[in-house]
Order: structure tokens, then C-alpha cells, then sequence
């Protein structure tokens, strides 16, 4: 039986884009399960991807999604280096194109683990999975925006406020958006997330623009 391996699924605009937002699903703490089309976190992201493409490509943007090799976080390595073959593909395809990492839950942790790539000019993570044991100085001029809801009964809302102000003391431009009562898997409101997930992204790349 055949290795898995990571793919891409490409929303690109009609010309060359001026930047790509490279979306990070979630997963489980463990499973070695292969990431199929029936998985509800990529499934997420997915409808998530399709409703900003739109929004993104009038900015000028690609979106990109990442399917990693398996669901699980299983410790981190792997899905770093899935991610990090993602931001070589977007190199080989757009060139120097900055890249905002949008990642959900497990996506978010990647997206901080890898962020000090060169491509790389911001985070944003949406209900994210964050210890006092992901890296900061990944983020260090770079920008760094948290959406979280208080009825998240999966990943907390506390420790995303405290992993940005140790993002921000660190030299990160970050903040914390309150989602309000909104629970982890973004059914409630998905207008919403929608909105501050697009937004998020294209007001990090303006930044970015202007530096």
C-alpha cells in the first residue's frame, strides 16, 4: 500500500495572484487516519475556502488549501512538514507571493510552528489549539490574528489570549478578535467566521504591502 501524501486544492485567479492565503485544517490530538474527502475538519475548511475565494481573488489573492498525510497532530513533525511542502509549492508555482497562513484549531498550531518561513508575512488562526509550548519567535514581525469564541469547549479561549500577548510581548503585531458565544467548529454563524477569516487575512496582507 501506497504512502499517503499531501495535497492542494487550488482556488487560483485569473492572472498570476499578488499573494496566496494557504488554509490549515484541524484534526485530533492522535489518528494516524488517512485525511479523505469525508473528513469534517477538511470538509470545513473546504466550505470555508470556497466561500472566501471570491472576496480573495478581488484583492488579488489565490487560495490554497492543504490536505495533510494523516488527521492527527501525532506530536507535531509531520504535519510541519506537510505544511512546509505546501509553502515550497507555493513558491514554485507564485514565486515571492506573501502568504497569509489561515489555519482552524490544529491548523492554527501548525501555522505558528512554520511561520517563520520566508513567504510567510502573518497568521491567522481561527479557534486555535495554542499551549504555553508552541513558539512565539516564529511570529516576530509578523502579524498575528486570533478569533475565538466562548463557548469553545474544545480548545480555549483563555490560552489563545495568552498566547497572543506572549506573541505580541515577543515582537508579533497581534490580537485577540472575540467571537462572542460561538462554539469551536464554526456551524454557528459560519457568515461570521467567513467575514473575520477573510478580512483577517486581507487587512494582515495590506500590512504587509505598507511595511
Amino acid at each position: 500500500m501506497n504512502a499517503p501524501t499531501p495535497s492542494l486544492t487550488r482556488h487560483d485567479t485569473s492572472s498570476g495572484p499578488s499573494a496566496v492565503i494557504l488554509m490549515l485544517h484541524g484534526g485530533k490530538p492522535r489518528s494516524h487516519d488517512v485525511v479523505d474527502g469525508r473528513s469534517a475538519s477538511w470538509q470545513r475548511s473546504a466550505w470555508m475556502a470556497r466561500a472566501i475565494t471570491g472576496r480573495a481573488a478581488e484583492a488579488g489573492a489565490a487560495v490554497w488549501l492543504l490536505r495533510y498525510r494523516e488527521r492527527g497532530w501525532n506530536g507535531g513533525r509531520d504535519r510541519f512538514a506537510d505544511a512546509r511542502w505546501a509553502l515550497d509549492e507555493v513558491r514554485a508555482t507564485h514565486g515571492g507571493a506573501p502568504v497569509i497562513l489561515l489555519g482552524h484549531s490544529m491548523g492554527a498550531r501548525v501555522a505558528v510552528h512554520v511561520a517563520d518561513d520566508a513567504s510567510v508575512t502573518g497568521v491567522v488562526g481561527l479557534a486555535p489549539w495554542w499551549s504555553n509550548e508552541d513558539p512565539v519567535r516564529t511570529l516576530q514581525g509578523r502579524g498575528l490574528i486570533a478569533a475565538h469564541g466562548r463557548r469553545d469547549r474544545i480548545t480555549s479561549f483563555a490560552h489563545t489570549r495568552r498566547f497572543v500577548e506572549r506573541a505580541r510581548a515577543d515582537g508579533a503585531r497581534a490580537e485577540l478578535v472575540d467571537m462572542g458565544l460561538l462554539g469551536h467548529y464554526m456551524l454557528g454563524r459560519p457568515d461570521r467566521w467567513n467575514d473575520v477569516a477573510i478580512e483577517s487575512c486581507l487587512r494582515m496582507l495590506a500590512l504587509a504591502t505598507n511595511d
